[in-house]
């Protein structure tokens, strides 16, 4: 790598910790320098930006930019995180809900909004992460953050499985959209599915697998 650094755009594995990717970059390009421009939870694929040298310093720039993603939601049931790192906890009866009402209710979240993090989430509270807090039972109150979802498609129905496209700001959680889309339908959902497909005008598309990186190996299946 060249000291004017590089942006690579590489499609995150599943399981995979952002800081994992960043990691394995690291120790085998031989880079000093190094970081991601957004993260994505573990359960999550897709999109990641990776800076090297002197590309680090627009990280904060590339992670203000707006973000695509698609995935699915599993209406009726709920874990505690919000997503499928917890077991389900609660199910409850979707009979009555219509393909009607489901596609309403995505129009109702169109716009800027107040939305509040999952307590799953990397956001600090006194000095702990509240995931951190999550994982030991305790409870804490994150604060609503404004956020703005410029586009939020149900791609399909097939319930309990919600398909969804949503392009929303910096800051926005798929999981609490999930928590909340199921509360606009007076029931529960979860997120079962996430993938990054868009950071502004960087695509998923011209990303590349960690295999398809010079000394980078993939631990086997």
């Amino acid at each position: 790598m060249d000291a004017e650094g590089k942006i690579l755009l590489i499609n995150k594995p599943l399981e995979w910790t952002s800081f994992d990717v960043v990691n394995k970059l690291r120790y085998k390009l031989k880079i000093k320098k190094i970081g991601h421009a957004g993260t994505l939870d573990p359960l999550a694929t897709g999109l990641l930006i990776i800076c090297t040298g002197k590309m680090t310093k627009r990280i904060d720039e590339f992670q203000a930019q707006e973000k695509e993603y698609t995935g699915t939601f599993v209406l009726g049931q709920s874990t505690p995180s919000h997503d499928l790192e917890t077991p389900v906890t609660l199910t409850e009866d979707i009979s009555g809900i219509t393909e009607e009402q489901i596609r309403q209710a995505a129009s109702t979240f169109l716009g800027t909004t107040l939305q509040v993090p999952p307590m799953h989430s990397a956001i600090r509270i006194n000095g702990k992460r509240a995931y951190e807090l999550a994982r030991k039972g305790k409870e804490a109150e994150l604060k609503p953050r404004e956020i703005l979802i410029k586009e939020f498609e149900i791609v399909s129905i097939e319930k309990p499985l919600i398909k969804f496209r949503v392009v929303c700001s910096k800051g926005t959680y798929i999981r609490s959209l999930a928590r909340d889309f199921g509360k606009a339908l007076g029931t529960v959902a979860f997120l079962s599915e996430l993938c990054r497909t868009k950071i502004g005008d960087f695509k998923l598309e011209d990303a590349l697998t960690l295999d398809k990186i010079p000394g980078v190996t993939l631990p086997s299946e």
